[in-house]
């Protein structure tokens, strides 16, 4: 899943958002639908917006950031302020991220980043397949089908997919970080640099491989590697 996020932004000092603007519109990935200095007139209009998130100051006269993140409901917001008092009250609100100011191109884009994936995240949540591109065409990948991915040995820019059946497809030159953040967090984890697999197919696990529930067309276990690198993040989402 690619997508161009449609971004508001609001900040009461108009320097800032013309800056905070300038670093958005060199970014491929986001659009800015409005920019607001004057959070009051956001509120007058966000029921006749079309956007994905929000970048907003929290000191701003009238009404503040802290106020306005209340009322976005269930879209991702990113914070970007000068004072750290309110990193507390920030998240404690589920802000996707917190920026202080003067920000930094490198920083925003770490922000942005996340909250793709927060919508990713709830797009994969909300369903249960995602359109890809593969060897025969356009496909839909079921998620629940799925047992593991892993990397092609003829093209690694490719990834093949294996189902319960041992049937499998490929998908076209698409990397485990991209997949990774389309597939759900609570089902899939990566175990090792080439290889994504299935929670729910996990027979048991060592601490330097995994075996699966299902065997190979010869009757064998199936044992993938678990690397050192992932190993943390691997023990993290089995407890969940």
């Amino acid at each position: 899943m690619s997508f161009t996020l449609k971004c508001i932004l609001i900040d009461d000092e108009i320097l800032g958002l013309k800056y905070l603007k300038m670093l958005c519109e060199q970014m491929e990935d986001i659009e800015v639908v409005k920019a607001y200095v004057d959070p009051e007139l956001f509120i007058n209009e966000i029921e006749n917006l079309d956007f994905d998130f929000c970048i907003l100051d929290i000191e701003m006269p009238k009404i503040n950031g802290l106020q306005i993140a209340n009322l976005l409901k269930e879209k991702p917001f990113i914070f970007s302020t000068a004072y750290k008092e309110y990193a507390v009250d920030a998240f404690d609100l589920d802000a996707t991220d917190y920026i202080q100011k003067p920000i930094k191109k490198e920083r925003l884009q770490q922000a942005v980043d996340k909250v793709k994936k927060r919508l990713q995240n709830n797009f994969s949540s909300q369903n249960n397949f995602v359109q890809l591109n593969s060897d025969k065409g356009k496909i839909l990948l079921q998620f629940n089908q799925i047992v593991y991915i892993t990397t092609s040995t003829v093209d690694s820019r490719d990834k093949v997919v294996y189902y319960q059946d041992l049937s499998f497809l490929i998908l076209k030159n698409i990397t485990l970080d991209a997949l990774s953040e389309m597939l759900p967090e609570k089902d899939f984890v990566r175990i090792n640099k080439r290889e994504i697999i299935s929670l729910h197919h996990i027979k048991y696990f060592h601490s330097d491989n995994v075996t699966l529930d299902v065997l190979s067309k010869d009757n064998k276990e199936i044992n993938l590697v678990l690397s050192e690198v992932y190993k943390a993040n691997f023990i993290a989402q089995i407890s969940i």
